[in-house]
Parts: structure tokens; sequence; C-alpha cells
């Protein structure tokens, strides 16, 4: 991979840790410059600090072209992995929603805009967009989360499949439980379904670095997702009701 994101311009946007900073360690490491983006302006600077990176703070959606200032004017790796992890079910107020959409599928729209005509023009580009096997299958307790990762991975498809040929690259990161505060927060649900198999960011990051090498889109840290994902598709019916028993099995104990 050394040829591949040496001196290459890599951007990582909720790199103030978790999967993010991860990222950004894991593409120092071999070679990349590195904007460390945060909406939490500490948390930017002390991975980018760590990293010899630059940090540029500020809404994931609004930080595309000055972190491509800082880089010299090129960004080839853009890694859309701020994320909201909103709970909630078909009655979570209105503002839930509309945040989950604009940090979950917004950001990532807002940032290909920008991206986009330089790529095209140069042939090259990659764009990461971190899913969340929620986007693949769904998550209990998460009706805002689970329905806009859905809508990120639809976009990350789109991308690929209308500009693949013309030498844009996408990869789609889909983990289940990663320890992270994104897991605390998930709550009872998370340490229901999410804990009992929950990996290391650092593993997140080794797992993206083997897809780049083999040009593939899904990232799947945890390999029995492919499973679940074809199951999905083949059985639905049958996987609607396992998904469901985990349902009840959550009210069960008290949710």
């Amino acid at each position: 991979m050394m040829s591949t994101v040496q001196g290459a311009g890599v951007v990582v946007t909720g790199a103030g840790g978790g999967i993010g900073a991860a990222l950004a360690r894991r593409f120092a490491a071999e070679g990349a410059k590195v904007v460390v983006n945060d909406i939490d302006q500490g948390k930017a600077k002390t991975v980018a600090d760590e990293i010899g990176a630059v940090a540029v703070a500020g809404d994931a959606s609004q930080i595309v072209e000055e972190a491509r200032d800082a880089l010299g004017g090129v960004v080839d790796v853009y890694c859309a992995n701020a994320g909201l992890g909103s709970g909630g079910d078909a009655f979570a107020d209105e503002d839930v929603w509309a945040a989950a959409w604009d940090v979950n599928v917004m950001a990532h729209v807002r940032a290909s805009r920008i991206l986009l005509p330089d790529w095209l023009e140069r042939g090259a580009g990659r764009f990461v967009s971190t899913v969340s096997a929620a986007g693949l299958l769904t998550m209990i307790g998460a009706a805002p989360y689970s329905v806009t990762k859905h809508g990120a991975l639809a976009y990350a498809e789109w991308l690929s499949l209308t500009y693949r040929h013309r030498g844009i690259k996408v990869h789609a990161i889909c983990p289940q439980g990663v320890r992270t505060d994104m897991l605390t927060a998930s709550g009872s649900a998370g340490e229901l379904v999410l804990t009992p198999t929950a990996i290391e960011p650092e593993d997140v990051a080794d797992s993206l670095f083997a897809a780049m090498a083999e040009d593939r889109f899904l990232v799947l840290p945890h390999a029995e997702v492919a499973d679940y994902y074809a199951a999905r598709a083949t059985r639905t019916d049958r996987w609607l009701t396992g998904m469901n028993h985990l349902q009840q099995k959550w009210e069960e104990a008290g949710r």
C-alpha cells in the first residue's frame, strides 16, 4: 500500500476519536499527508499533533475546501467518516431525523460535489464512506441511524457505478460493533447486538487497507456480515423474523 498512499492528500472527517482517528493514524503511518477533521477542535488538534497532520475543525459538510487548501490544493482520498448514531423509533423528533440525514448522507453528497470535478479531470480519486453494517442490514432501536446509513450506502454505490470507469474508487466500510464512544452511547440495544463481537477501531483501518489493495467496494471488518447480507436478500422474511426476535428479546429485557 505504500505506493498507493505515500504522499497522497487524505482528509478524514470525524477523526477526533474512534474509527476516524484510527484511519487518520493509519494513513499517516503509510506516508500520506493527512487532514484531521472533527467538530471538536481540541480532539482534532490532539490527533493531528500526534501524527504530524493538519487539524481542520468544524462541520464535516463545510470544511472540504479548507481541508483541500491545507493539502496544497489536492485531495486524493476523502474519508467521509463523521456520523451520528441517532437512536429512536418512528416517533423520534423531526430534528433528530433531519440531523441524521444531514450528517450521515448529505455531508457525503456535499463533499463529493466539491471533489468530483477535480477527480474526474485527473481521472483519479478515492471516496471512503463509513457506513456501518446497519446500512447493509439494520439496527434495532435506531430508526434514524438505520435509515440514513442505508442512504449512505446507496450514495456510495451510486458514486461507484457512475464513475468507476473514470478512475474514481469508492469503498463502503460496514462494521458491526466497534469499541468507540458511539458503541457506548448505543445503550442496551448495542450491548445486546453489537458488544459481544465488537472490534477495535484499528481493525477497521486494517480492513479498509485490505479492501483498497484488492480494489473492493465493500469493507467488512466482521466477515459474517456478508452472510447476513446474503440472507437478507435471499431469505428476507426469515431474516426479518430473526431480527424481530432480537427486538422482542430487547423489549423483554426492559430496553
